[in-house]
């Protein structure tokens, strides 16, 4: 299958693209640079003009753009740079998939849609929240809709957080936990929802040519408090993890990205797990111990 990518060059996209080629698909990279392999075209994610051409031919497209949500404070800014890196490229390539025909569109949203949903579980037809990163997952959900109008099946994958060696909750929190210095967030009762990266990549191929369509939550289907969380990773680098990390720290370092961190997604595999998708890593334990305990 040909597929195009935008938003490669992330952890996940660098991944998927490698993940797809040894599958045999023919993976094409749209970049916003001047191409420099013969897998890549440019193109402007901001513009209105995008040629349909580009993605005929398909037989799917896979859109992962958008800045990354952690590791900045988010200024005003920057929070208009989120939002707009996610729904401007999805915008243009909507357009294009429906002109084009291509017959999927995989499309990124996150766990954030939900809001902080304290301990009720959250499937895919729960409403989204009320704050910034969950309007911003609304609007960008949204902006698929010039697809779905042109009969394209569109999947909106609600990306939990990826636990992988070199992803970023885990070279984040790694260091801190070797030193022996983890510890829960805040009170730690609030839920992190989690996904191994093998177990993400099986997913979105899945997807790629199961006949679902709307919102999926990529999410293994073991709920775990934040201290739960952290025990575990401390655990898998045998470490201990004595210490809290304070709210209020968190929040005047951090700004609202910071207290982010202190709300909880109760997220549910619902599609995934009602059509038949097998997790190889269905429990923390051995996520963490395929991922954070590796070298």
């Amino acid at each position: 299958m040909r597929i195009v990518v935008a938003g490669s060059s992330g952890h996940l996209g660098q991944h998927l693209v490698s993940t797809l080629r040894a599958d045999g698909h023919e993976v094409v990279r749209l970049v916003r640079r001047a191409a420099a392999a013969p897998d890549e075209i440019t193109w402007d994610p901001y513009g209105s003009e995008f040629d349909s051409a580009i993605v005929a031919g398909a037989g799917a497209v896979i859109n992962l753009c958008g800045a990354p949500v952690a590791g900045k404070r988010w200024t005003p800014e920057y929070k208009q740079e989120i939002r707009d890196s996610r729904i401007k490229p999805t915008e243009v390539l909507a357009r294009a998939v429906a002109d084009a025909k291509v017959p999927v569109l995989l499309n990124a949203s996150a766990a954030g849609w939900y809001g902080d949903t304290g301990d009720a579980d959250v499937d895919e037809f729960a409403p989204h929240g009320p704050d910034f990163l969950a309007t911003m997952c609304r609007d960008a959900e949204a902006a698929t809709a010039a697809a779905s109008a042109g009969g394209v099946r569109v999947v909106l994958l609600r990306t939990s957080n990826v636990l992988a060696w070199d992803s970023m909750i885990v070279t984040g929190l790694r260091p801190l936990f070797k030193l022996g210095l983890g510890g829960k967030f805040g009170h730690g009762r609030q839920y992190v929802p989690w996904i191994s990266l093998r177990d993400w990549l099986s997913a979105v191929r899945w997807l790629l040519t199961f006949s679902v369509s709307g919102p999926v939550n990529l999410v293994a289907p073991q709920a775990v408090t934040n201290k739960e969380f952290t025990s575990a990773f401390a655990r898998a680098l045998r470490r201990p993890a004595l210490l809290t990390l304070p709210g209020g720290v968190l929040k005047l370092v951090g700004g609202e990205a910071g207290a982010e961190l202190l709300h909880g997604h109760k997220m549910v595999p619902k599609v995934l797990v009602s059509n038949g998708f097998e997790f190889a890593d269905p429990t923390l334990e051995q996520a963490m111990a395929y991922t954070v305990g590796r070298g």
